[in-house]
């Protein structure tokens, strides 16, 4: 009977998707045709017959019975009723487009993306590295800035941004990076981003063709990776020791079109890259005709020691692209970036930015300026770097039982995580996976190896633990990993 049929499709659709009721009807019914149980010339029965047996209003039915005859699956005849269309397919395949079949499968590319360095589910934990506590964030302030440029906008805030973003906005940006990471800029130079991930595509996009050979530290970034893999890239790993990257002869043989870095801080790691390295990748760069993309993701936050200039800032052939964003100071979901590009590169990167991302938010842009121009930026950065050292003192003091000759922490000067390295003949996949189940979430330092197989260890984030959790979590953390320890006679 076709109401059972209506009302079990119905009710399936319910418990896996949140569709409003005259969708669902909708979707039931054109199963029905697509499948057989209404068969081409059928009648349809009238949508109070419906209504009655569906127990539905008879609004949601006509809505529905609406759809499909506006799309082409229903005819209507005034005085005879509503009837199958002769031309709606039939068979399993029609009933269920992009549910099943071949239509259902990803390419090649999508399922390696799919599957690669999946991180959704360490999103917002209290020991995920590289996420920051936005809980403190001026919202009330923020909301008001926002309301302001709101009600002053003119129509071509409203359109779509061809210069590069908000000029105000570039030009505080590029004062910032001029004054403290040294970057070697005019305002021009400056692109605003939807974060790193547009920055890295972009580049990608520019600057590479599809199959060209990027250089990526190993362990690598994890969002780095799949930029690259989407835009179809080859990536090569290059070993990352205690001063950074580390290209040996037979990297060199691989001849790159891209290299990137995370010099300040790398992620995972922590490692600093030494001025030697750094001039080192200067001059590889140089050879082979490379670009650098430098990702200065978290300079803000550094707890001990000067603070380090931008690899850029040494770059005297112009071979470097400097990007980072204001998620970690401010919150993720803000969404804005920078781009510093050579001065060559800039009619080509606004161009290429505006005919392939249609960027625009500048009443956003114009927030933000505002905000970092009162001041706001620099107190909401000097709360966090208070809070996030604190935390990091909490954790290091926890952790402290761990510590050896064989088990080390790296990366505890700057960020918002820390690395804690153990010897590689630990499975620190299983490890980590044993911290998950007493309600812990902490990323093996496998995971983010792209070649290398010696790397074993635990990525431990701070930004997002509150110090109270850090407090309470802290001691069982370090008890997990020293039973682990015991276990294995290190």
């Amino acid at each position: 009977m076709l109401s059972e049929f209506l009302l079990a499709e119905m009710s399936r659709l319910s418990a896996h998707n949140e569709l409003p009721l005259h969708r669902q009807l909708y979707e039931a019914l054109r199963r029905a045709m697509l499948g057989g149980q209404l068969d081409a010339g059928e009648r349809i029965p009238s949508s109070r017959e419906l209504a009655t047996d569906l127990r539905l209003s008879r609004n949601t039915v006509v809505a529905a019975l609406s759809q499909l005859t506006v799309e082409g699956y229903l005819s209507s005849h005034v005085g005879s009723g509503t009837y199958v269309n002769d031309n709606v397919p039939r068979g399993p395949a029609a009933a269920a487009p992009g549910f099943t079949g071949q239509s259902a499968q990803l390419s090649q590319r999508g399922a390696a993306l799919s599957n690669t360095f999946c991180a959704r589910t360490l999103e917002i934990q209290p020991f995920t590295g590289g996420i920051a506590d936005f809980s403190a964030f001026p919202t009330t302030l923020w909301q008001r800035l926002q309301n302001k440029h709101w009600r002053m906008s003119y129509p071509d805030m409203l359109d779509y941004s061809s210069s590069g973003g908000y000029a105000p906005l570039r030009r505080v940006v590029a004062d910032y990076l001029r004054v403290f990471r040294s970057v070697q800029l005019d305002t021009d130079q400056v692109i605003i981003t939807s974060g790193t991930q547009q920055s890295l595509e972009l580049c990608a996009q520019l600057l590479a063709d599809h199959g060209s050979t990027v250089w990526v530290e190993d362990p690598a970034y994890w969002g780095a990776v799949k930029a690259f893999m989407a835009t179809g890239l080859k990536l090569h790993g290059v070993r990352v020791d205690e001063q950074g990257i580390a290209p040996e002869p037979l990297d060199e043989a691989t001849a790159p079109r891209l290299i990137y870095v995370t010099p300040s801080h790398q992620y995972p790691t922590g490692a600093v890259m030494s001025l030697a390295r750094r001039h080192q990748l200067l001059d590889t760069a140089r050879r082979h005709q490379a670009w650098i993309l430098e990702d200065d993701y978290d300079s803000e936050f550094r707890f001990s020691g000067p603070p380090l200039s931008s690899l850029q800032g040494l770059d005297s052939d112009a071979r470097v692209l400097y990007m980072g964003s204001f998620s970690k100071v401010l919150y993720p979901g803000l969404k804005l970036g920078y781009l510093v590009v050579p001065q060559q590169l800039v009619t080509a990167f606004k161009e290429a930015h505006y005919d392939l991302n249609r960027p625009g938010q500048l009443p956003l842009q114009a927030a933000l300026a505002e905000f970092i121009e009162m001041g706001h930026f620099s107190s909401a950065l000097r709360r966090a770097r208070q809070s996030y050292a604190e935390r990091r003192r909490c954790l290091l003091e926890a952790l402290k039982p761990c510590l050896g000759s064989r088990a080390q922490i790296s990366g505890a000067e700057q960020g918002l995580h820390l690395c804690l390295r153990l010897p590689s003949g630990v499975d620190d996949a299983a490890l980590a996976a044993r911290i998950g189940q007493l309600g812990m979430v902490v990323r093996p330092l496998s995971a983010y190896c792209v070649e290398r197989q010696d790397v074993k260890g635990l990525v431990i984030g701070y930004g997002y633990a509150t110090l109270s959790e850090i407090e309470r979590l802290g001691p069982r953390l370090a008890g997990a990993i020293r039973s682990e320890a015991q276990r294995l006679g290190i």
